[in-house]
């Protein structure tokens, strides 16, 4: 037994296996870890472009005329909402985030007071607009769209398309590298071309098309 035990003592032929065995599951951890951060990074950036989609896009649509400005149809808005949801691809941008497009105009009658004129979201998440809803600033209190001091305003006779995204991240490999990860993204574009900024048409008002309200919370594009 003493010279069985003598050699067990001596012998070293396991002892690269050992170290693997005890180093191989901090290597995997670092490594999914590393694999998850950069899947959010990406992640955040395709937010934020597609934010920037919306808004470039928004500021764009309208029956092209050489005559009168430009007038928008709820098709138009529905239109730029669905380009954004195939961009999104796996994301699911609709089934775990929020999307919602507001025109910032000059209170009629006024010559630089600020208010949201319309608004259109689409998404399954709880959120609403972190400067307002429809309507606000009639009554002035509104200085304009954005991080205060920062603030986005439109000018008198022109309109500013703002466009903010909520998406709750979805891990590639577990919750616990990246707990309660939200996204929170802006993009702002000012109108292109003269727009009618009376309304949103109807192409068809006999046969309305669907109008993407903010109180309506569902993913359906």
């Amino acid at each position: 037994m003493r010279r069985l035990a003598s050699r067990l003592a001596r012998d070293r032929s396991g002892l690269a296996a050992v170290e693997m065995a005890l180093g191989l599951p901090v290597i995997l951890m670092l490594g999914l870890w590393g694999a998850e951060l950069g899947n959010l990074a990406i992640t955040h950036m395709r937010v934020s472009q597609l934010a920037m989609q919306l808004a470039d896009n928004g500021s764009r649509i309208g029956d092209v005329s050489m005559l009168e400005n430009l007038s928008i149809y709820e098709s138009d808005i529905n239109d730029i909402l669905k380009g954004a949801d195939i961009q999104a691809g796996r994301l699911g941008l609709y089934k775990y985030g929020r999307v919602v497009i507001s025109s910032l105009e000059v209170v009629p009658g006024t010559t630089s007071r600020q208010y949201i004129h319309w608004q259109r979201c689409k998404g399954k998440r709880a959120f609403k607009s972190n400067f307002g809803e429809e309507g606000k600033g009639l009554d002035g209190s509104l200085v304009g769209m954005g991080p205060p001091g920062d603030e986005v305003t439109a000018a008198d006779g022109d309109a500013v398309i703002f466009v903010e995204i909520e998406y709750a991240y979805q891990p590639l490999v577990s919750q616990r590298f990246v707990p309660d990860a939200l996204i929170r993204t802006t993009a702002t574009f000012n109108v292109r071309d003269d727009r009618d900024l009376s309304q949103i048409y109807q192409r068809n008002p006999s046969l309305p098309d669907p109008v993407a309200r903010c109180s309506v919370y569902d993913d359906a594009v």
